[in-house]
């Protein structure tokens, strides 16, 4: 049973990190003001995190309740690890020195600041962070199809 729950923990967790990467993407063609559109995806992607975290944890935990050390032999144990390890640096260092910079160019927009061109190169880290762990969890999500395969 536990089983289950983790490939559907997997799938939601993987699924919900997609989906915000293209929802954010469209929302700066639809919304006007970039700084609404930001704020909106600054949302998505810290509601991302909290399901990334807690997934992320629940699939260790339960790995190691299943395998204890043998969890360290499977790949999709570390690529979860790497996973959660990308969300931390990403939504709790990057994203708050982002906010850092935006509070520090207040009442000026951050992008009419003399922080302007730190918090684009900042910006750009965070995606390049969020991509890593979008290609980790197709890695993830393939590496699990690999292992039904092999026990069917």
């Amino acid at each position: 049973m536990l089983r289950k729950l983790s490939i559907v923990v997997v799938v939601f967790w993987v699924g919900s990190l997609w989906a915000t990467g293209l929802t954010a993407s469209i929302l700066f063609d639809v919304i006007q003001d970039r700084a609404v559109a930001g704020k909106v995806a600054g949302h998505l992607f810290a509601t991302v995190s909290y399901i990334g975290l807690g997934s992320g944890l629940y699939l260790l935990f339960q790995r190691w309740l299943e395998l204890k050390c043998a969890s360290f032999k499977q790949s999709s144990f570390w690529i979860v690890l790497a996973m959660v390890c990308l969300i931390i640096v990403g939504y709790l260092g990057i994203q708050a020195h982002l906010a850092q910079l935006k509070t520090n160019a207040y009442p000026v927009a951050v992008m009419q600041s003399e922080y302007a061109s730190q918090f684009a190169i900042w910006h750009g880290v965070s995606g390049v962070v969020y991509l890593l762990e979008c290609l980790l969890g197709l890695a993830l999500v393939l590496d699990i199809l690999a292992l039904k395969h092999k026990a069917l």
